[in-house]
Parts: C-alpha cells; sequence; structure tokens
C-alpha cells in the first residue's frame, strides 16, 4: 500500500530554474485546456437556451414550457440532447488512440496543431448549423480536436517542467480548462440576452477563438527534449533545446538519464501491448482509475447540466446562466489557482484527500436539502435555492485543487518514456469514454434517481477517497525519468491490487 510513501524532495533533482521561455510555451500549449473548457461551458448554457432548443430539441422545448405533469426532474430528459452534448466525447475517444501514434512519431508538437486545427473547423461549423445534423458533425470535430489536445498537452506540460515545479505547470492545464469554462460561461450569459434568438450562435462559434490561438501558437512552440531524443539519433540538438529551457549549460545529469530512458525506449515496437506487462501494472491501474474516478466525482454533471439543474430548482434562464459562471468559472478557477501554488509544497495525496472530503460533504448536504425541499412539481424557495448553489461552489472548489487538475497531472508524469505516450491516451480514452457515459446517462439517472442522483455520486467520491489514501503514492519533486522510485514499493506484490 502507498500510505506514507513518500519521496526526498531533493534526490536526483537536476541543475535549472524556470524560465521565461519555459512559461511561455507552457502557456501557450495550455491553451489547449482552455478549449476543453470553453466546450464544456458553452455545452451546458446552450442546451438551456430557448432559441436554441426550439430550433434543434423542440420537444424539450415544449415538456420545459407547457408540460405541467411532467416532473420537474425529467422535464430535459432526451436522447438527442445528451447525444449533443455526449457526441464530442465518442470523437475524443477514437481521436486520442489515433493522437498516442503521431505523438510518439512525429512529436508533442504536431499532435497539439492537429487538435487546434480539428476545433477550429468544429467551432466554425457548429455556428453556422442550420440543422441537426451539421450540428453533430461540428460536435464530431470538436472532439477530435480535444482528443489530440488532451492527450499532447499533458504531457508537453510535464517533460517541459522542471521536476520540482512540474506540478504547478501540469495543474497549468486545469486553470487553463477554468478559464475556458468562465469564459463560456460569460459569453452565454450575455448572448442569451440577445434579442432575436441567435445568440447561441455566437457561443458556440467564439470557440473558434481559442482554437486559432492554439493552432498558429503551435506552429512556434519548441519540441520537448524527452520528443527530440525519442524520434532523433541527434543528441545535440535535444542538449540545446535542454540548456534554453532550464537555463544553465550544464544539464548533463538530465541528458544522460533521457538517453538512458530513450535507448529503452527505442526497443519498444507495441507499446499498448508493452504497458500489460506486470512491471507497469501499477501505472496502468492508476491511469485507468484515476480519470475513471474523477468522472464519477459528478463534476461534469454540474460542468454539462448546471444550467438546466438550476432552472430545475426554480431559477430562471438569466439566473441561471449567472449563477453557472460563478460556480464553475470563478470558483472552479480560482481554487485551481490556488492547487498550482500548494501542490509541490504538500504534495498530491494531501490534495487528493482534502479534496475528496470536501467534495463528498457538500454533495451529501446538496442532495439532502433537494430530497427535502424539491418535489415533482413546483420549485423551491429562493433562500433553498441560493443555499443549494453555495454548496455547488463548495463542492467545486473541492474538485478545482484536488481531483481536477491531479487527475491530468499525476497520470502524466507516472510513465516512463517507452510507454508514455500509449499511457496517456488510455488516461484520455477512459476519461473520455466514462464522460460519455456520464453525459449520455445523466438527464434519465435524473429522472429516476431525482435527488438521490448526488447521493450516487457522493458514494463514488467517498470510495476513490480511501483508494487514494491506500493506493496512491507521492510523487512530487520526482524527476519524469526517474519516477520508477516510487513504485518500488508496489513491485513487491504485497499490494493485492497490482497482482
Amino acid at each position: 500500500m502507498a500510505v506514507g510513501l513518500a519521496i526526498a524532495g531533493e534526490a536526483g533533482q537536476y541543475n535549472g530554474r524556470m524560465t521565461p521561455f519555459v512559461i511561455l510555451s507552457c502557456m501557450m500549449a495550455a491553451i489547449g485546456g482552455v478549449i476543453f473548457g470553453y466546450d464544456i461551458g458553452i455545452s451546458g448554457g446552450v442546451t438551456s437556451m430557448e432559441p436554441f432548443l426550439k430550433k434543434f430539441f423542440p420537444e424539450v422545448n415544449t415538456k420545459m414550457k407547457s408540460d405541467t405533469k411532467i416532473s420537474n426532474y425529467c422535464k430535459f430528459d432526451s436522447e438527442l440532447l445528451t447525444s449533443f452534448t455526449s457526441s464530442l466525447y465518442i470523437a475524443g475517444l477514437v481521436a486520442s488512440l489515433f493522437a498516442s501514434l503521431v505523438t510518439r512519431a512525429y512529436g508533442r508538437k504536431p499532435s497539439i496543431l492537429a487538435g487546434g486545427a480539428a476545433f477550429l473547423a468544429g467551432s466554425a461549423l457548429n455556428g453556422a448549423a442550420m440543422n441537426i445534423y451539421m450540428l453533430i458533425l461540428g460536435r464530431l470535430l470538436l472532439g477530435v480536436g480535444i482528443g489530440f489536445g488532451n492527450q499532447a498537452v499533458p504531457l508537453y506540460l510535464s517533460e517541459m517542467a522542471p521536476p520540482k515545479y512540474r506540478g504547478a505547470i501540469n495543474n497549468g492545464f486545469q486553470f487553463s480548462v477554468g478559464i475556458g469554462v468562465l469564459s463560456a460561461n460569460l459569453i452565454n450569459y450575455g448572448s442569451e440576452k440577445i434579442k432575436g434568438g441567435w445568440g447561441w450562435r455566437i457561443s458556440l462559434a467564439m470557440a473558434a477563438v481559442p482554437a486559432s490561438m492554439l493552432t498558429l501558437g503551435a506552429f512556434f512552440l519548441p519540441e520537448t527534449p524527452n520528443s527530440l531524443i525519442q524520434r532523433s539519433t541527434d543528441h545535440q540538438t535535444a542538449k540545446q533545446m535542454l540548456q534554453r529551457i532550464r537555463g544553465v549549460d550544464d544539464v548533463q545529469a538530465e541528458l544522460d538519464d533521457l538517453i538512458k530512458a530513450n535507448s529503452i525506449s527505442k526497443n519498444i515496437k507495441h507499446p499498448f501491448k508493452k504497458i500489460l506487462e506486470r512491471k507497469y501494472r501499477p501505472q496502468l491501474v492508476m491511469a485507468i482509475a484515476i480519470p475513471f474516478f474523477q468522472q464519477v466525482t459528478g463534476i461534469n454533471v454540474i460542468s454539462f447540466y448546471s444550467a438546466i439543474l438550476f432552472r430545475t430548482i426554480g431559477l430562471g434562464e438569466s439566473a441561471s446562466l449567472l449563477s453557472v459562471a460563478m460556480t464553475t468559472g470563478v470558483v472552479g478557477t480560482s481554487s485551481t489557482f490556488v492547487s498550482m501554488l500548494i501542490v509541490d509544497k504538500f504534495g498530491r495525496r494531501a490534495l487528493f484527500l482534502a479534496g475528496g472530503i470536501q467534495m463528498l460533504v457538500s454533495q451529501i448536504m446538496v442532495g439532502g436539502v433537494m430530497a427535502a425541499q424539491l418535489g415533482d412539481r413546483g420549485g423551491v424557495s429562493k433562500g433553498y435555492a441560493y443555499l443549494v448553489l453555495v454548496l455547488i461552489c463548495i463542492y467545486v472548489a473541492g474538485f478545482g485543487w484536488s481531483w481536477g487538475p491531479l487527475g491530468w497531472l499525476v497520470p502524466s508524469e507516472i510513465f516512463p518514456l517507452e510507454i508514455r505516450s500509449a499511457g496517456q491516451s488510455i488516461n484520455v480514452v477512459v476519461n473520455f469514454l466514462f464522460t460519455f457515459i456520464v453525459a449520455q446517462t445523466f438527464l434519465a439517472m435524473l429522472c429516476h434517481f431525482k435527488a438521490g442522483i448526488f447521493f450516487f455520486f457522493g458514494g463514488w467520491v467517498a470510495v476513490m477517497t480511501v483508494f487514494a489514501y491506500l493506493f496512491l503514492p507521492e510523487t512530487k519533486n520526482v524527476p519524469i525519468e526517474k519516477m520508477e522510485i516510487v513504485w518500488q514499493g508496489h513491485q513487491d506484490g504485497s499490494s493485492l491490487m497490482y497482482l
């Protein structure tokens, strides 16, 4: 078990410092998180806008407006509506597998470029959509973009960052996701007020702004030293890049470790087969378990459907969109920024555990309030509606400094070079698979479980918090090419999880 397992912070450290070159490169790459967050925020907002529902999902709009017999919890239950949200994640799942091949063979930079270009095309198609087919096709292109971006960007950030700042740099991906969500929610709030019923087009088309920034910026991104060594025998180029990003001339120790890792990697022809070997079992379990748990926290329920949820408890359309902007936007982004400041000081385990407890308590309280106050008809008082809003803010904050950023950080840093692209693809595939499942089933689950939906996800939060306490080793300050030392305690077979 991993209880108490930690690595001395100074052991195996390399020369170097945080350079402006690294900061600028990682800021540009992290725009991949902005496009991911923007899509999450936009999807939840436009699906609560009446003109959008009238055009593409008229049966949902009819149920919402005129069917007084239907339960509050079932007004938005539509397979077509959930398909709009979740189709992106099936496309992203498939794309991330192809992205692994591109990332390994051609580098991290081409995958980031491909992701930005696909997302740009999808945003244009969505903004101009005249029917449901154009809308879904646009969502599929957005999914391809996110699949490539989410596969390559966390790897890029972890490989560029100095070991003692890797947590903060990589958490910048989730911080960028939060900025994307906040931007989308504010744009939704403004576009909903546009007279004429075409504000939703602005919301969908504005995704082209961060996509254009990522696509153009990717042309100027430097490749990581890890990728340069992996794809070339010219180690001098990698050394020069390492000197530039570390800000010192003496980088031989880190270069030697990269070359050693690459020599092992060169012998691996089938990384997806290699990753199934027993010696990689602990990392593989984490690459599957962490993204699975990240999705069953219920966070995407809040992100995708919070506007719908707030309308369910009686807030109006405009108030719902503003509430979403406050909760998933401001609170989520702020808490992730806090995580960036403290993750390399307190470590990954402490944040996983504290955030898990915070999410569990708030979810139980939200479920209790809704079970007691919201029936199948009518709404709840404004006082209780705002209490639910505060509790959801507490929940989002807990996610924002724990399972949100760490769900991307830990899987991106635990794999050796020879299986790193494959491992990250598995992480993204599992993440998208369960995002799809949750998105596709949530509205039906809300209809049948009603307030019990929060107890359902709260149960999973309890399980994942115990899992992190028992099995997750500490990885702070450990050089990425020496990460095997944190797993040595597992490879003696003492933990039943890894048999």
